[in-house]
């Protein structure tokens, strides 16, 4: 028996680019960008948190210290390079309190 799937396949697309309506570009248009930037997203909230602060905190610091870094470099790094993502925190945990 052949299983037809295309409504789920439809649906799971719909729901994806709904969540990224905020996303600039081609990050709110295209599913395989937007589902990789969710990816991303979701590894630099998680190195985040194990250095006690939040995603969005950490975002916010990192723009306060004027480092443009994307975040598909960001979550490599906190995926490959720990102790550089730490330092990375420490710089956004240190424009936010002056901030």
């Amino acid at each position: 028996m052949r299983v037809k799937r295309g409504v789920h396949a439809a649906k799971k697309r719909r729901t994806t680019l709904e969540r990224a309506s905020g996303y600039r570009g081609q990050r709110s248009r295209l599913f395989t960008k937007a589902d990789f930037r969710q990816l991303w997203i979701q590894r630099i909230n998680a190195a985040a948190r194990e250095n006690g602060m939040t995603y969005n905190r950490f975002i916010q610091g990192l723009k306060a210290a004027g480092v443009e870094v994307d975040r598909r470099v960001l979550s490599d790094i906190a995926t490959n390079d720990p102790a550089t993502f730490k330092t990375l925190v420490d710089l956004a945990r240190k424009n936010l309190v002056s901030a």
